[in-house]
């Protein structure tokens, strides 16, 4: 039968302590049904039990091998020999054999970065005995053709910067000036210049009436004093006499002066 757990006499009276586990192992099982104790007879690892002499992998499926030895787990790690690497399959730990690459008269280790000799534009690297080369990638540029630069030593071309304006280019009609070119946009009383920058200046014509009665002739600015007389919504000529329209008794005359 199970022993009863210490206990001691005093005064009548009984004591009972709790049993202290000794466990010389690492990784011990959970005490067995009816125990009190950790075992040492398996190994628990990683929440896995594992039987007494398993050998087995872990979980992050490199080439590391365990074994349960006595509640203790112990990890070995492949050594491979020189010019090998690891291999992430525990069937062959150290199957890869990385080729060096012999380009242009070198020899580069697998893995390595470099630029061809005078063009920083091109990178290779050397992946298992190859030599793979690309090009540094460019930005969009969004100028058109004719106004690119690739610069010395530049590997990737720039936008120059627009030339200068030649003339004045007018939006709403698609009309192009040259610089110190003089028009007149509709009105007859204002005339518009070219400027050197491209830009355009405009200034209205102020008119002096020099008589009551001028005439204002299509497509002039200012109204002519010299061609006759406009009375009354009617035009005259000059030394034209004609009745008044307020008073029929009166006879009027236009007069240039």
């Amino acid at each position: 039968w199970d022993e009863p757990p210490p206990m001691s006499w005093q005064g009548g009276r009984v004591l009972c302590d709790t049993v202290s586990c000794s466990v010389p192992c690492s990784h011990p099982l959970p005490a067995p049904a009816g125990g009190c104790c950790p075992t040492c007879t398996g190994c628990l690892h990683e929440g896995v039990a594992r039987a007494e002499g398993d050998v087995f992998s872990l979980s992050d499926g490199n080439c590391t091998v365990c074994v349960c030895l006595a509640g203790n787990v112990s990890c070995l790690f492949p050594e491979c020999p020189p010019e090998s690497c690891p291999s992430p399959s525990p069937a062959d730990c150290c199957s890869c054999n990385p080729e060096k690459c012999n380009f242009r008269g070198r020899t580069y280790a697998h893995g390595a970065r470099f630029s061809l000799d005078g063009d920083d534009c091109t990178t290779c690297v050397c992946q298992e005995g190859e030599v793979e080369c690309s090009f540094t990638p460019c930005p969009m540029l969004d100028c058109p053709q004719h106004q690119r630069h690739l610069g010395p030593g530049q590997c990737c071309s720039t936008c120059r910067d627009p030339p200068a304006p030649a003339g004045c280019f007018l939006d709403d009609n698609g009309v192009e000036f040259p610089v110190g070119q003089i028009w007149s946009p509709g009105d007859p009383c204002e005339l518009c210049i070219c400027q050197a920058d491209g830009s355009v200046s405009c200034q209205r014509t102020d008119c002096v009436e020099t008589c009551p009665y001028p005439i204002r002739i299509p497509g002039q600015c200012c109204p002519d004093c010299s061609a006759g007389c406009t009375y009354m919504g009617r035009t005259f000529s000059n030394n034209e006499t004609f009745p008044s329209a307020l008073d029929p008794c009166l006879s009027c005359i236009c007069l240039v002066r």
